[in-house]
């Protein structure tokens, strides 16, 4: 995310949690006006020591009720723990207001190197399994040591601790959780980032993030000059313009971001551009390896429609399922951006309406029932493997395996004349469908004028890319019964390139009937006859199809096979709906331009970039398709 070795420097929230939050204000979790926290809580701060003498800020927060011991609940961030005055108190404390009310010891700290805390901060700390000396630190012993100092020298405790976090202070939770500190009993790591290369914030499938990079470095990644306050947050990035479209596609290729906009001042873009390929830098952040003899109760949480994070969670979740056969771990997933489980009410997302208010559901029925039971002995908690929200048909679910057992692998083939059938495909005379990709015209990831990522585009009616020349459409029947979708999506393509190099981004999308009513009230006017919800996509780059390490390069106008995971829905097309598939090869400006040659892409000249013909095979002998899990009746 930044400069892996930036000592003091700056770091603050990453864009799209910014982003939720504040729109999450509009549909925020509901406060007891009349409970104050200043009137129930002491707050105090300190410097808790770590095992190489680094000492790291610490606010703590402790009922004024001392008449019983209570669990301790801990929040590390990088994010900051404000405010920072004395006599300035938090609104809410733990992850609802439940938690405020029964009376936690709440403790919220500055990682190492940020804000208040002493030490250097590195982006993504590899966890060090062996730890010879002092001196081997890392995100897992400085909670060790933050929960064995608290225990220590905080009062009226009852000897537990729970932890929890979204985005980097869930990765800091998973850190938390190797290695643990006895007296954590109970943790709950959401929206965690695993791998930077393969699925989460940076790259996905090896293809570069581009704008969501640069926003978050620009916003984040700047050395702090002495003069800045510790608790002093940085300006926005100023684009210039709320192009982001033509912003990016002014500076033409990564490489050229640093001498026209951070001009040494953000050393982790120039990381970024020296490790193109999936070598020892990416690989020591991988976090599923270390996965190993988890002792705490986990509570596993994703979003359906997390742009940012949901790799992550879903990694975590399935290498704690195999490398720890007897850890009480669940996994929750319901249909929310990145971290809106912890504000919104969780009924609504752009123009899709989900029936309930499921953030609360999570919050009142999962979360707080899970640490209850785990840090006070109460309640009944009964933690099934998934409790998963079912898209489409808009219900909860609880199963004792993910996927469900009575999931099968099916496969949905792309067919002549832009359809798309579970039945295989017969010989014909033009056995593929092709399109011009033209990286100086690339297909927009939104139809919105974006600078940033935003938070919505993972639902956004994508009719505007199915109109393009360079998209290609399958589509079904209406369906004549409800389909369910419920595990992995595989897109499985055969392919060709007049290139040497391409990107394949595969959409699976619910179109609703014609006669599909709009929703009321309708601010945004959006008309939802025919409306074509994207219900997951994800991007490959072409040249790491054999090894994300050694990248080859594509044989010009040869048949090649790309397969990858889009990732896991639970997503019921209902009767009279249509399943669709779109496929194209830029995704901009989410994804950086692929040039269409076999080369370091991010130092590409305007003269590398080609248009290039790209096919797409749906023959008997090269079949391309979808491998989804249909959820069948059990009999």
């Amino acid at each position: 995310m930044i400069n892996r070795h930036s000592h003091g420097g700056r770091f603050v929230a990453p864009v799209l949690v910014i982003l939720a939050l504040g729109a999450a204000r509009l549909h925020a979790q509901t406060l007891d006006p009349g409970y104050d926290v200043k009137d129930h809580y002491v707050k105090s701060s300190a410097m808790v020591p770590m095992r190489d003498g680094v000492k790291l800020f610490t606010i703590i927060y402790t009922p004024k009720d001392t008449s019983q011991s209570v669990p301790i609940m801990l929040f590390r961030t990088p994010y900051s723990i404000p405010p920072y005055e004395p006599d300035k108190y938090k609104p809410l404390l733990g992850p609802s207001q439940q938690f405020d009310k029964d009376g936690y010891i709440f403790v919220f700290q500055d990682a190492r190197g940020k804000f208040r805390s002493e030490g250097e901060f590195e982006v993504m700390k590899p966890f060090k399994p062996v730890k010879k000396t002092s001196k081997d630190v890392d995100e897992s012993s400085d909670t060790y040591d933050t929960i064995d100092w608290l225990l220590k020298n905080t009062r009226h405790q009852n000897g537990r601790v729970g932890m929890w976090g979204i985005s980097y202070p869930g990765w800091q939770t998973a850190m938390g959780i190797m290695e643990a500190h006895p007296a954590l009993k109970a943790a709950s790591p959401q929206a965690s980032p695993a791998d930077m290369f393969i699925g989460d914030d940076f790259h996905h499938n090896g293809a570069f993030r581009f704008q969501y990079a640069f926003s978050w470095l620009a916003g984040n990644a700047r050395a702090r000059s002495t003069s800045t306050s510790a608790t002093e947050r940085p300006a926005p990035f100023d684009y210039g313009t709320p192009d982001g479209y033509r912003f990016f596609m002014n500076i033409g290729t990564p490489a050229r971001v640093d001498s026209l906009y951070f001009h040494g001042n953000v050393p982790a873009w120039n990381d970024f551009m020296n490790h193109p390929n999936y070598d020892s830098y990416w690989q020591a952040q991988n976090v599923e390896k270390d996965m190993k003899n988890i002792k705490p109760a986990i509570l596993n949480v994703a979003g359906w429609f997390d742009a940012e994070d949901f790799y992550g969670p879903m990694s975590i979740y399935r290498a704690i399922e195999k490398n720890n056969p007897g850890n009480r771990s669940t996994l929750v997933v319901g249909p929310w951006l990145h971290g809106g489980w912890s504000r919104m009410k969780g009924d609504t997302l752009g123009s899709i309406r989900f029936g309930s208010n499921t953030g609360e559901y999570f919050r009142d029925n999962v979360q707080y029932p899970f640490f209850n039971y785990y840090l006070r002995d109460k309640g009944d908690w009964k933690g099934t493997e998934a409790i998963v929200f079912e898209t489409g048909r808009n219900e909860w679910k609880k199963y004792d395996t993910w996927p469900p057992k009575n999931s099968v692998a099916t496969s949905l083939y792309f067919q002549p004349n832009g359809k798309l059938s579970f039945d295989p495909p017969k010989d014909n005379p033009e056995p593929f469908d092709s399109y011009v990709n033209d990286p100086n015209k690339p297909v927009p990831f939104s139809a919105e004028t974006r600078t940033t990522n935003g938070h919505l585009w993972m639902v956004e009616d994508q009719r505007f890319a199915a109109a393009r020349p360079d998209v290609l459409v399958y589509e079904t029947e209406p369906l004549t019964e409800d389909v369910t979708v419920a595990g992995p999506v595989i897109a499985s393509l055969n392919v060709a390139t007049t290139g040497t190099d391409s990107d394949f981004i595969v959409k699976l999308i619910d179109v609703y009937p014609g006669n599909a009513p709009d929703n009321t009230p309708n601010l945004s006017g959006v008309r939802m006859g025919d409306f074509q919800m994207l219900v997951g996509a994800d991007v490959f780059r072409a040249k790491y199809r054999n090894s994300y390490t050694m990248p080859e390069a594509m044989v010009p106008n040869k048949v090649t096979k790309i397969e990858y995971d889009i990732r896991d829905k639970y997503h019921t097309f209902l009767k009279g709906h249509r399943v669709m598939v779109q496929v194209q090869s830029s995704w901009f400006q989410v994804i950086d331009r692929n040039p269409g040659r076999f080369m370091d892409i991010y130092h590409a000249q305007p003269s590398d970039f080609q248009k290039t013909t790209q096919k797409v095979y749906r023959s008997p002998q090269y079949p391309s398709k979808l491998v989804v899990r249909l959820l069948k009746d059990v009999v």
